[in-house]
């Protein structure tokens, strides 16, 4: 990622971001490092880009995700992911997994979390593991 799109704010403020509101961040900063593996992996038409980047965001697949890094995280990354995946505003579609869709949002707020920190080091570090772990499985 580059420096355009960093921000780093005081801990007080950080503090005063809901975890709802570090996973809407989180959610944006997961798909754009989504989006950007996707398009320097090979070209390829939009709809198959389109296709890729839903499979890796959909809830299952980030749960999966939440899984591969949970063990690598600090107490205080761990803190980040646990307070969005116990959300109790968090409601899962009608057709998704309760827990797929609250570990997803777990996930979401802890990239939510580091990126208001500025940690962008540390978010691609997490991102890989992830994307290194599940295209092994999917192997």
């Amino acid at each position: 990622m580059t420096d355009y799109l960093h921000i780093q704010l005081p801990p007080d403020q950080i503090r005063g971001i809901s975890s709802i509101g570090l996973a809407h961040m989180g959610d944006a900063v997961y798909e754009l490092l989504v989006r950007e593996r996707i398009v320097l992996k090979a070209n390829r038409p939009v709809s198959e880009l389109h296709l890729q980047a839903v499979e890796q965001v959909r809830a299952s697949y980030q749960s999966q995700a939440y899984a591969v890094i949970e063990p690598l995280l600090t107490e205080e990354e761990a803190a980040a992911l646990k307070r969005g995946r116990n959300l109790n505003s968090v409601k899962p579609p009608k057709n998704g997994n309760v827990r797929d869709y609250r570990r997803a949002t777990g996930l979401e707020s802890l990239f939510g979390y580091l990126y208001v920190q500025g940690r962008l080091e540390r978010i691609n570090e997490l991102f890989l593991a992830i994307e290194t772990a599940l295209e092994e499985q999917q192997a």
